[in-house]
């Protein structure tokens, strides 16, 4: 084994001179390495023109995505408007209840008094105030005037419904069942909540039928009721039903309605209509 580990002089220098080329190459080759991998693009680029757009957005003042107030008849206000407009909740409320038995607001100041908003609310929303007249007065052949007075929505039939334009078979057919699902109206307004029944075909519907004669309603008790009778509402599914229950299970009795804006996915726009169905 000795002979084959025996090198001379000249040997041994030529093996060492290799393994110093040996060595001398992979280093070269480790640092040429690194250095292209240090000089490769990295893995996420920023995309110049959509972060120069980024930045010309975050620059820019706020557009002003404020409802766009258009002229309307404050007799028929609705939530999501008196929200818009800044009137209370408590303020709205006075107004439905005057117009429940069967009262109307015919001018700015009637408003103001009924509703009791600031004079300084009151001067911002007057210009949009729109007051239609409340009767068709029609002339006869002989030029006496004949008041029509509205008809009772309660009573009102599919044919009677009709007679708006705007209505037809299937719309009149869907009023009539959403009065029954709701066991008759109890505020005007809620012809507003048909499916399908456009703004301004409800106003109009709104002039000739009204809520004459109010239904008898039992009232759900909130802090009572099980899941299976709160989804008797029509303006709660099953889903807000449960979520109504857990939350007064975890936090406790209910000590307003207005609470119930507090569960996610509530429909806060309609706690006004809701609010007559419910007692604590």
């Amino acid at each position: 084994m000795k002979s084959h580990f025996r090198f001379s002089k000249q040997e041994k220098r030529g093996i060492f001179f290799l393994l110093f080329l040996i060595a001398s190459l992979q280093s070269g080759f480790y640092f040429i390495n690194l250095k292209s991998t240090r000089e490769k693009e990295p893995y996420f680029t920023v995309d110049t023109l959509a972060q120069a757009f980024i930045d010309s957005v975050k620059a820019s003042s706020p557009k002003n995505d404020r409802f766009k107030l258009r002229p309307f008849n404050p007799n028929f206000i609705t939530d999501y408007r008196g929200y818009v407009l800044g009137i209370s909740s408590e303020e709205l409320d006075r107004l439905y209840a005057f117009r429940k038995i069967g009262q109307y607001i015919r001018t700015a100041e009637e408003f103001q008094a009924v509703t009791q908003i600031s004079d300084e609310l009151l001067t911002q929303v007057e210009p949009y105030f729109k007051f239609p007249s409340f009767r068709h007065n029609n002339k006869t052949q002989s030029g006496a005037v004949e008041v029509v007075n509205p008809k009772d929505l309660n009573s009102a039939t599919a044919t009677d419904l009709q007679q708006i334009s705007g209505i037809g078979p299937v719309l009149s057919s869907r009023i009539i069942r959403f009065r029954d699902r709701l066991g008759g109206f109890i505020v005007t307004e809620q012809l507003l909540d048909v499916y399908g029944l456009d703004r301004e075909v409800a106003e109009k519907a709104m002039k000739v039928f009204q809520v004459l004669s109010t239904p008898e309603i039992r009232k759900i008790n909130l802090n009572k009721a099980q899941v299976n009778e709160l989804t008797s509402l029509v303006y709660l599914n099953r889903e807000i039903a449960r979520k109504i229950v857990a939350y007064r299970e975890q936090h406790g009795r209910y000590d307003s309605i207005e609470q119930l804006t507090k569960i996610e996915d509530f429909p806060t726009e309609r706690i006004q209509r809701i609010k007559l169905y419910l007692a604590l």
